[in-house]
């Protein structure tokens, strides 16, 4: 009976957990307005949304350069360009493609590297509301040094405020909320030891500006 008693409690802390994560998620957008930062990182997924986000980020000057972490390999600098919707003079100056990311971990990494590489201690980081909060833990874990700035934006597929109704929208909604514990857990442990900082390499390895 003990062991049931404390499953229960268990199960109703993470539901409770849960519920206050979905809540937050839901007040994150509308995205507040941006406060200039040296660059802007857009995390690419299943919408272009994100990419036109960071884009009109960059046109209107809050940032001096775009970063567009985890590209596909398969995918082409063109059609990159053709999702964001940018003018080709600025998206040919002011765009970088990491191919190298593929989960949040390696874009927090690739990131990383491009700011230190660029001298940047401040960035806005786009990507899915549902999204934001572990995006930023592992950011802020792989470059302690800079300020990140979120802008969430909204997911097409994933009602925040509704996101019970659907299988896909709970399914992720719990998904990503179980991902956002390991993340927390995770660097909750490490934050008990001495750890080390991301290495500040001579160049921004793993990103494209050609």
């Amino acid at each position: 009976m003990k062991g049931l008693a404390a499953g229960l409690v268990a199960l109703l802390i993470w539901t409770v957990g849960l519920l206050a994560f979905a809540d937050r998620i839901a007040r994150l957008t509308p995205a507040q307005p941006a406060e200039p930062a040296d660059g802007v990182v857009a995390l690419t997924g299943g919408s272009d949304l994100r990419l036109r986000a960071a884009t009109d980020l960059l046109e209107s000057g809050m940032g001096k350069r775009l970063l567009v972490s985890g590209v596909n390999p398969r995918v082409s600098r063109n059609q990159i360009w053709g999702m964001t919707g940018a003018a080709k003079p600025l998206f040919d100056c002011c765009v970088d493609l990491d191919f190298t990311a593929a989960n949040t971990i390696g874009n927090a990494r690739e990131t990383a590297r491009w700011a230190h590489a660029m001298g940047y201690h401040s960035l806005i980081l786009v990507t899915a509301d549902y999204h934001t909060p572990r995006a930023t833990l592992e950011l802020k874990a792989m470059a302690p040094d800079v300020r990140v700035v979120a802008y969430p934006v909204v997911t097409p597929d994933l009602d925040a405020r509704h996101w019970q109704d659907t299988n896909i929208g709970a399914r992720r909604m719990m998904s990503e909320y179980v991902k956002y514990l390991v993340a927390l857990g995770r660097e909750g442990l490490l934050s008990i030891g001495p750890r080390e900082g991301p290495a500040r390499p001579t160049g921004a390895e793993g990103v494209s500006s050609s």
